[in-house]
């Protein structure tokens, strides 16, 4: 029954992340990218520390090393990376951003040896790299003709949107938080909010955009902040503790074609064949970098 239960768990997870990508896409027209993803956390903050409030978990931090972990998981991890992603959709699809944010596992293992000196980036790393890159070439087709089109314009946000992720990933690596979980999530999302807002009152993009308070824009704010973060995130740390961070890594290529039906059966989006080569390059850079661990994975649950 655990295996049936985690194995829900990872499709739901999924589903659910491929579904933010289409909501993000939907909710850009009414709302200026960076401001939008600052409410998506207001409202992810406000629940998850109003349930560690009820609860009765400590909400205040102890010392410096939480407040590294909640300000660089608020900045890094969670803001920077949603600012990207939210102003990369203005200009690619729904479908493209998820594939694209598939270069994450591939990103964060060449972060963490290009900081530690005593290691260095192996062939499996060197090849995996190599494929991520020749898959973001496929799906943005750069030439001196376009090289400030849109397309590359969104393609290069959604990959700062990865390599802040990855950045921040390798920033927190071997630290935690001694609050409890409900508690660090809420405080990231409120770290998250805030930066997020600063950010969007002095960009003048968005003091020029106007805000369309519609149903719409609110079920897009609220579907991304209950569903997509707080029930998300539950789900991300729920199957973290049971099936390991390698196994739960595919759940960056089980994403993209959630992302890709939702977009069809809503927006109409459909997947053009550069996204798709780009999907299988990056995947298959992906398997380079982690042959190694992969292989020893597949022993591992052979063999049980």
């Amino acid at each position: 029954m655990s295996r049936y239960r985690v194995v829900g768990a990872f499709v739901a997870l999924a589903a659910i992340w491929g579904s933010t990508f289409v909501v993000i896409e939907a909710g850009l027209a009414y709302l200026p990218p960076v401001l939008f993803a600052a409410l998506r956390f207001d409202l992810a903050a406000a629940v998850l520390l109003g349930y560690a409030t009820w609860r009765g978990h400590r909400l205040r931090p102890r010392g410096r090393s939480d407040w590294r972990y909640l300000f660089l998981g608020g900045t890094l991890l969670t803001g920077a990376h949603y600012g990207f992603l939210f102003a990369g959709e203005l200009f690619v699809s729904a479908t493209v951003a998820a594939v694209l944010l598939g270069l994450i596992p591939i990103i964060t293992p060449a972060l963490t040896r290009a900081v530690g000196s005593s290691e260095r980036l192996g062939a499996g790393g060197v090849l995996g790299a190599l494929l991520g890159f020749i898959g973001v070439v496929i799906i943005a087709r750069p030439s001196p003709s376009n090289l400030a089109g849109e397309t590359v314009v969104g393609v290069g946000l959604v990959l700062a949107s990865a390599v802040s992720f990855a950045a921040g990933a390798v920033l927190l690596h071997d630290s935690e938080s001694s609050l409890p979980a409900a508690s660090t999530q809420g405080g990231m999302m409120a770290i998250a909010a805030v930066f997020l807002h600063a950010v969007s009152a002095v960009l003048p993009t968005e003091r020029g955009s106007s805000a369309a308070w519609t149903p719409e824009m609110v079920a897009s704010v609220v579907y991304l902040g209950v569903v997509g973060s707080v029930v998300g995130y539950g789900l991300y740390f729920y199957l973290l503790g049971e099936i390991g961070p390698i196994e739960l890594s595919f759940i960056e290529y089980a994403i993209p074609p959630f992302a890709a039906l939702t977009g069809f059966l809503v927006l109409g989006d459909v997947v053009t064949l550069p996204t798709a080569l780009g999907f299988v390059a990056i995947l298959c850079g992906f398997v380079a970098v982690k042959y190694p661990v992969l292989r020893g994975e597949w022993r591992r649950v052979a063999n049980r």
